[in-house]
C-alpha cells in the first residue's frame, strides 16, 4: 500500500493476535519489487495506486458478501488518536453483551493494550498490529474475522488505526462507517479532513462531559461536518459518564435490525 498512503514497504510486519492465544506474525506482501529503477512517470504511479485500491475493493466485496450471508453487522470505527474509541467500545460491550453477540477487531501499530481492555470488558477480540501501516485493509479484516470465528447474527466492531486520513480510503466491506470526534479537538476537523466525514454514516461527538471546561461549540462542529456530508447523523455522548449512550445503543441496534 506504499504508493497509496505512504505506509512503508517490505519490512512492515502485520501481527494478528486473538487475545489469549500465541501471536502470529505475517510479513506484509507487496505487489512490486524494490529492485527496479526509481525513474517512474507520475502517470505510472497513479496507475499503481488505482490497481492497489481496486484489489482492496474486490476483497472488500468478498467480505461484504460473507457478512451478509451470516447476517453479521459490521461497523468501521474511525477517528484521530485519543478521541475515545476504545472507551466507547468498553462501555458498549458492558451494557450490550447480554443482548447481542459482540466481536471486536482492534487496529493499532503496536501493543496489545486495547485488546486487553476489550477482553476485560467481555468481548472476543483480535489485535491487528500494523507495524508502520496507518490503516486496516480488507485482507486484514478477512483474516481477522475468520480467526475470531464470528457467529451469525452478531455485531463486529472494527476499531481502525487512529488516523483521520488513510482509513477513509480503504473499503473493508463494512456495513456502516462511524467517525468519532471529541470535544478536545477543534471544531474544524471535518473541513480539514473532509474525506473521513464524507464517507461516514454516523458521527459521534464524544467527551461532552468536558464541555464546561473547553472552548468548544458543538453546533459549529456539526455545521462544518454537514458542509462535507449533509446526510451525516450525530450522536452526542460521554463514554466516561454514560451520558447519551442510550441514544447510541438505540441507533446501533436499529442499524443491525435494518440489515436483517
Amino acid at each position: 500500500m506504499c504508493i497509496t498512503c505512504g505506509c512503508e514497504g517490505n519490512e512492515n510486519e502485520i501481527k494478528m493476535t486473538v487475545f489469549g492465544e500465541k501471536s502470529e506474525t505475517k510479513h506484509n506482501e507487496h505487489t512490486h519489487s524494490h529492485g527496479h529503477h526509481h525513474e517512474h512517470s507520475h502517470s505510472h504511479e497513479i496507475n499503481l495506486e488505482t490497481n492497489i485500491l481496486n484489489q482492496n475493493n474486490l476483497l472488500a466485496e468478498r467480505n461484504r458478501g460473507y457478512f451478509e450471508a451470516k447476517n453479521i453487522f459490521s461497523i468501521n470505527m474511525m477517528s484521530s488518536p485519543g478521541s475515545g474509541k476504545t472507551t466507547l467500545l468498553e462501555k458498549t460491550i458492558n451494557d450490550l453483551k447480554n443482548k447481542v453477540q459482540l466481536y471486536v477487531i482492534e487496529g493499532d501499530q503496536q501493543t496489545m493494550n486495547d485488546a486487553e481492555r476489550i477482553a476485560n470488558a467481555g468481548a472476543p477480540v483480535i489485535q491487528v498490529n500494523t507495524g508502520n501501516g496507518c490503516h486496516l485493509d480488507a485482507d486484514m479484516i478477512n483474516k481477522a474475522v475468520k480467526k475470531l470465528n464470528v457467529k451469525n447474527d452478531s455485531i463486529v466492531f472494527i476499531e481502525n488505526v487512529g488516523n483521520l486520513v488513510c482509513p477513509s480510503l480503504f473499503d473493508l466491506g463494512e456495513s456502516k462507517r462511524l467517525v468519532i470526534m471529541s470535544t478536545t479537538e477543534g471544531e474544524d476537523k471535518p473541513v480539514k479532513y473532509p474525506t473521513i466525514f464524507e464517507n461516514a454514516d454516523i458521527c459521534i461527538i464524544n467527551k461532552i462531559d468536558l464541555l464546561p471546561y473547553l472552548n468548544y461549540d458543538i453546533e459549529i462542529a456539526k455545521n462544518y461536518a454537514l458542509r462535507v456530508n449533509h446526510h451525516l447523523e450525530f450522536i452526542e455522548v460521554s463514554a466516561t459518564t454514560g451520558e447519551g449512550m442510550e441514544k447510541w445503543y438505540e441507533a446501533l441496534l436499529k442499524m443491525q435490525k435494518t440489515q436483517e
